[in-house]
């Protein structure tokens, strides 16, 4: 089973979304190839859903034009244009076990039983759920609920795989293994895919490229290297999880020293940031560990920079700080 084709997959033109004379989607441009997964960042409000939804045809759009291999969607019905969709709301049919559940959209589409049966065991072999058919879904905990979904989901083998938030009702652990083991499975199927999410860890361990939204339009576009490096504006650098955003007075400089030409923002990648004895004077104010992993607080002269480290030093204590060549990012206003 894939879920792909030749051809050039989906892509949308211009397109355009307003409620009650609100803009939501403001002439959006998206491609997203055969076998690609594409992730929606950004917080509530920006517009992901309601793109989702156009995809999908379950809001028609004020104007843009939606197709796929260069066919127009946007007069085609939803249940025709072989997209599945998966929500965090995943509403499991408590009526029917699993295998029933797996199977509905395909006995909805008249697939005959046999191969309904087979096609049932091999995406619950595929999401990790191998003989578990015959549970009752009342049985199942969260994360086996959200496998049984994306199964129901997978099971007509749909072209292109919609994804709202389908893990955001989980814990952090929990997320993070199934957004890992998700990622694998979508590449193993050659399945196009676009994820909405608003969490930007998980859209960089998902993403082939991220489109981060911001204000019903796609602010910055790019595989996760790409928009890590550069975010381009301080709302997507936010966005993206960078917290070094330093502003300059009007000669470019700050605590760190001349930074730029003039006023105006600048990242400071905590990432390319070093710890030097003869580098500029810091006070370690805190130190956090994620997943194994120093991050310290460095305080230079009110200046807040969030760097990670490998062997944390003391709080209270003073190091010296260093940018390397290219720790310095400029950034336009939102």
């Amino acid at each position: 089973m894939t879920g792909t084709g030749a051809g050039s997959g989906l892509r949308l033109e211009g397109v355009s979304v307003a409620f009650d004379g609100t803009t939501v989607l403001d002439g959006v441009d998206l491609t997203v190839a055969p076998g690609e997964v594409v992730v929606l960042l950004g917080p509530s409000g920006c517009g992901k859903t309601t793109l989702l939804r156009t995809v999908a045809g379950l809001q028609a759009p004020n104007a843009g034009r939606v197709s796929w291999d260069g066919l127009d969607l946007v007069t085609v019905p939803t249940h025709e244009r072989d997209i599945g969709l998966m929500f965090q709301e995943h509403v499991l049919f408590p009526h029917l076990d699993v295998a029933g559940n797996v199977a509905f959209g395909l006995r909805m589409a008249g697939v005959p039983e046999s191969q309904r049966l087979e096609r049932v065991d091999r995406v619950l072999e595929l999401v990790g759920l191998s003989g578990s058919g015959d549970r009752a879904v009342g049985t199942l905990s969260g994360g086996e609920a959200q496998r049984v979904a994306l199964a129901r989901s997978l099971a007509p083998g749909p072209r292109l795989l919609l994804l709202d938030e389908p893990l955001g009702a989980l814990d952090r652990a929990l997320r993070d293994h199934l957004v890992a083991e998700l990622g694998v499975l979508l590449r193993r199927l050659g399945q196009s895919a676009v994820h909405v999410t608003h969490d930007h860890d998980e859209a960089f361990a998902l993403a082939d490229r991220i489109a981060v939204m911001a204000g019903g339009r796609i602010a910055r576009i790019g595989t996760p290297a790409e928009v890590w490096a550069d975010p381009r504006t301080e709302g997507v650098a936010r966005s993206v999880g960078h917290r070094n955003l330093v502003d300059l007075d009007a000669d470019g400089h700050c605590a760190l020293g001349r930074l730029g030409d003039g006023p105006g923002t600048v990242l400071v990648r905590g990432d390319r940031v070093g710890l030097d004895a003869e580098g500029v004077p810091a006070v370690v104010r805190s130190v956090a560990f994620r997943s194994g992993r120093g991050e310290a607080c460095f305080e230079l002269d009110g200046l807040e920079l969030w760097v990670p480290v490998g062997q944390a030093p003391d709080p209270g204590a003073t190091v010296g700080v260093v940018l390397e060549e290219d720790a310095v990012v400029p950034l336009a206003a939102d």
